[in-house]
């Protein structure tokens, strides 16, 4: 009888049977005589009433037929002066005091408890048919407007569904008013009520952008709604849940207020008179409170983030900095146990993802930068949170332990450790704290980091973060190589060591030319790292003595400067679909419309064309001065480096781009079929 989404209405007060129909109460003694109103005609079954299929519609018809009865037994209640005196003995409840001291109280009670105190009303003798009647309507309302609520969230009325569910609310708090105690099943469904409430005051968070049109649907009120509330009234204050139930201004706020409906939700149903009854709607508001714990967390990250980026000047981190730090990490930690406490290992993977990005924007709160914005040594702060971050996201893997588990939650921690250690690594090597620790050290640390974040560049699964992890894992191997191409040049004494760090260059600079091949988009990284292979070439051959290995070694070096050929005609392609009458339109930072930087290409140029020079002069002398006679190959292969070397010297510096990159594919191209193979990498 009480179910409002079937379309059955009860005609009774209790489960009498269907040949008994209530008529109109001329006195509360009358109900002794239940006889005295029977049918003298059988009443037709509530099935055969017809019922509209559409959900508010129903609402609608039950919400009429409740004000229809609220109307007629305030109609029966008879004033207060002919009520039986009071028991001077017995104290009085008291109603719902006036003024803001109500408000405050009502707030308390929802955050504190979830419900109300329980006042019974003193217009009606408790047990009475209107005292029962009155608590089945309030029921009934508050049923239909919470289906109403529902109803428009799902349609994202947001601003029409919190209307219906302070509505709702508000016939929770009559319901009190009008009670002496409160059944389980209506606990229950109040819980159900403030679960709805959170959800929308989450909503309306996440959707401020749309406050205007919340706002007019919140505003408009039936007239038919208007009576209902005004019979409300006659029993309460209805104020108590006004803080729940508010349409606010500011998403903070919201979130704050959803929060606290879900935790009253959650005392309701830990409470000892509905524990038992609700397990499952126990577990579905620990997830809620879960949610909006990790949404609050987030708001404050957010927050954190955004304050960093609004200093000018680093110099050290504010109070208000870490309170925000402090808010946030324990909505995680919260979120994180009501997960734990359902068993929901992919949400808490999930806020311990967050909660390890928290510890990355504390690490960058305390990289200290000066006024010309140039920064100092990677910090023992920053290394403490970088290395938090780690622990975090390490903790989410073997929270989900497996990718079986859940696929794309697993690949965003696996992409966040990769970037946390490779974003350790670049600060330890381009920012070395060589005050506080020797080179070799640093030297160890930034490897064991790139290495680590190698292991989770995941290259075999096919995603969009792929060509992301691709380019990562080239750019480790290049930074790789770069470290143990400066440790071969700076090492004295220990050829032993020598040996190991040229052949960790060669390695690593190999690896780096082959992944970034792979991408074909990224010509300027594929060519600055040919050219350092080429300047590490050049740095051993100054080594050598022989004249023979010296000839070797250019020959490798040349070999690996025509391999540019690849990057140059990437850079070619781009500059061609760009290119509007010899007039490249660029933006300010020299960036065209297809992302090539030509800035960073015209640096690149730079070092390209003395070193091809070099290399060039060279090769040209030691095949000169051979004492042996050439053969009709190294003849032809001479004459080809002089007739190359003669252009790169005549190439006009002031050319426009394209037409000095035509000419280097040019040369380049002349050269390849003279070199050998020409393969990518084949020097190595």
């Amino acid at each position: 009888s009480d179910s409002d989404e079937n379309g059955s209405f009860s005609t009774t007060l209790d489960s009498q049977d269907d040949s008994k129909a209530v008529a109109i109460i001329k006195s509360v003694g009358e109900l002794s005589v239940p006889e005295k109103y029977k049918s003298t005609h059988q009443i037709r079954p509530i099935y055969a009433f017809p019922v509209s299929q559409d959900k508010e519609e129903r609402c609608r018809h039950v919400l009429s037929y409740v004000l229809k009865g609220l109307k007629a037994v305030d109609g029966s209640i008879k004033k207060e002066s002919d009520l039986p005196a009071a028991d001077p003995n017995t104290p009085i409840p008291l109603k719902y005091e006036d003024g803001s001291k109500a408000v405050e109280k009502g707030i308390a009670l929802l955050l504190d408890r979830g419900w109300p105190s329980l006042t019974p009303s003193r217009r009606m003798i408790p047990g009475s048919w209107q005292h029962r009647m009155k608590l089945q309507l309030f029921f009934k309302a508050s049923k239909a407007y919470y289906v109403l609520s529902d109803a428009a969230t799902n349609l994202l009325k947001y601003g029409r569904a919190l209307r219906y569910i302070k509505l709702a609310l508000q016939c929770h708090d009559a319901y009190c008013s009008v009670s002496s105690t409160l059944h389980s099943r209506v606990l229950l469904f109040h819980s159900q009520c403030l679960s709805l409430c959170g959800d929308i005051q989450l909503m309306l968070a996440q959707n401020a952008s749309n406050r205007a049109a919340y706002l007019e649907e919140y505003s408009y009120q039936t007239r038919e709604d208007q009576e209902v509330l005004h019979s409300l009234h006659r029993e309460s204050s209805c104020q108590a849940f006004n803080m729940a139930s508010d349409l606010a201004t500011d998403p903070e706020y919201q979130l704050f207020v959803s929060s606290k409906c879900y935790e009253a939700a959650y005392e309701l149903l830990t409470s000892g008179v509905v524990k038992e009854h609700g397990p499952e709607q126990l577990a579905q508001v620990l997830k809620r409170l879960g949610n909006i714990r990790n949404e609050i967390g987030v708001f404050y990250m957010n927050q954190a983030a955004a304050m960093q980026t609004e200093k000018e000047v680093k110099k050290s981190v504010s109070i208000a900095e870490q309170e925000i730090w402090k808010k946030s990490f324990s909505c995680f930690e919260k979120g994180m146990k009501d997960f734990e406490a359902i068993e929901d290992s992919t949400n808490t993977s999930l806020l311990l993802c967050n909660t390890g990005r928290l510890m990355r924007i504390c690490a960058q709160a305390h990289c200290a930068t000066s006024a010309d914005l140039s920064r100092g040594e990677f910090s023992p702060e920053e290394s403490l949170y970088y290395n938090k971050a780690i622990d975090y996201y390490l903790r989410a893997m073997r929270s989900l332990a497996t990718r079986g588990n859940h696929p794309a939650v697993w690949d965003s921690v696996n992409w966040e450790l990769s970037t946390t250690y490779f974003t350790l690594a670049t600060l330890l090597q381009d920012y070395a704290p060589l005050s506080r620790k020797a080179q070799e050290q640093i030297e160890r640390e930034v490897t064991e980091a790139m290495l680590k974040s190698l292991k989770y560049c995941d290259l075999q699964t096919e995603s969009a973060r792929q060509p992301l992890y691709q380019y990562r894992a080239a750019t480790i191997h290049h930074r790789l190589a770069s470290m143990y191409h400066s440790c071969f040049r700076n090492q004295v004494g220990d050829e032993h060591l020598r040996k190991q760090h040229r052949s960790l260059a060669e390695l690593h600079y190999s690896k780096a030319v082959l992944l970034f091949l792979s991408l074909k988009d990224a010509p300027c990284e594929l060519l600055r790292t040919l050219l350092e292979r080429v300047a590490f070439a050049e740095f051993t051959m100054a080594g050598q003595s022989s004249s023979g290995a010296k000839l070797k070694t250019l020959t490798g070096a040349l070999d690996i400067l025509t391999d540019t050929r690849h990057a140059f005609l990437l850079i070619h392609k781009e500059l061609l679909e760009d290119y509007t009458e010899s007039i490249l339109p660029c933006g300010a930072d020299g960036t065209t419309s297809s992302g090539l930087n030509t800035i960073e290409v015209m640096k690149l140029i730079g070092v390209f064309e003395p070193s091809f020079s070099f290399l060039l002069l060279q090769l040209v002398k030691l095949m000169t001065a051979m004492k042996r006679k050439p053969s009709n190959k190294d003849e032809e292969l001479l004459k080809t480096y002089k007739n190359v070397y003669s252009k790169i010297l005549r190439a006009e510096k002031t050319a426009p781009l394209l037409s000095r990159i035509e000419l280097f594919l040019d040369l380049l191209q002349q050269l390849t079929p003279k070199t050998g193979s020409g393969d990518l990498g084949a020097s190595s």
